[in-house]
């Protein structure tokens, strides 16, 4: 082999050992992928395992540490560290002397260092489940939900032929990729949910790379269905029966009924 055979030899190994070292520091996990982890929570003092996701418990507020009337507190429970509820709030009582009482209302947990153990399981790629993780996160519960590429006219808009006019605007088919969530009643009444949705849904938009969240409410039958179909046939499609018996076999007081709808 001449001596420039060996020198291109050797280009052509050391341009092969840095592609492997490249594809080496950038394998692997990249920011923004979604994982799902197992994990292990403990105290860093004594190893106490935490059954929780929280990261932490705040630190020990010394405010939250107040003296009340002993007689808020039970009989049976009038003792140092007896676990206590006083005005909603729950508390460890620390000491009670005559009729007063001293409670720490800070979670027994707080001001302590905690230590994380987890293990990686799997790396989700699945869109529709990376969603329901998402939604689990913020909302403590994973609604239904599923991922459909939907083709919609929208207005765009577009340069104009005069050199010298305004953008025009026209009506053109577009795909767009929308989320579907269907709302729980648990979901529909969740404070986070109630007063962070939009957040939420520009998260989910943003990390998943979607056009749209679409939320739907889904009322199966039942219920009222028996008064519903009574109302429509006072509208005049009851085939002729008497409304008063309608309202007889309802079991409705038709005074009532009148004087509710008026108010209306």
């Amino acid at each position: 082999m001449s001596d420039q055979e060996q020198a291109d030899a050797a280009d052509d190994a050391e341009e092969a050992e840095s592609e492997e070292a490249t594809e080496e520091e950038t394998g692997g996990l990249q920011d923004g992928d979604f994982v799902r982890i197992a994990y292990t929570i403990r105290t860093v003092d004594d190893g106490q395992v935490i059954d929780t996701t929280d990261e932490a418990f705040g630190e020990f507020d010394e405010e939250e540490v107040k003296t009340v009337k002993a007689d808020k507190i039970p009989e049976d429970d009038r003792y140092p560290g007896a676990q206590v509820q006083i005005d909603g709030e729950q508390g460890r009582l620390e000491t009670i002397i005559g009729g007063r009482a001293r409670v720490d209302f800070n979670h027994p947990l707080a001001g302590e260092d905690l230590e994380y153990e987890y293990e990686i399981l799997e790396e989700v790629d699945d869109r529709e489940e990376q969603a329901a993780g998402m939604l689990g996160m913020y909302l403590q519960e994973a609604p239904e939900v599923r991922i459909e590429t939907v083709t919609e006219e929208e207005e765009v808009t577009v340069e104009s032929d005069d050199e010298d006019g305004e953008p025009e605007t026209e009506t053109q088919e577009v795909e767009n990729e929308v989320l579907y969530i269907e709302a729980t009643p648990q979901m529909t009444m969740n404070q986070q949910w109630m007063f962070s949705k939009q957040q939420i849904a520009q998260d989910l938009m943003q990390r998943l790379d979607l056009d749209k969240v679409i939320v739907e409410e889904v009322i199966d039958g039942g219920g009222m269905g028996g008064l519903g179909g009574m109302m429509g046939g006072m509208g005049g499609g009851a085939g002729g029966a008497d409304i008063e018996e309608a309202l007889e076999e309802a079991d409705v007081d038709a005074d009532e009924l009148v004087e509710e709808l008026d108010e209306e």
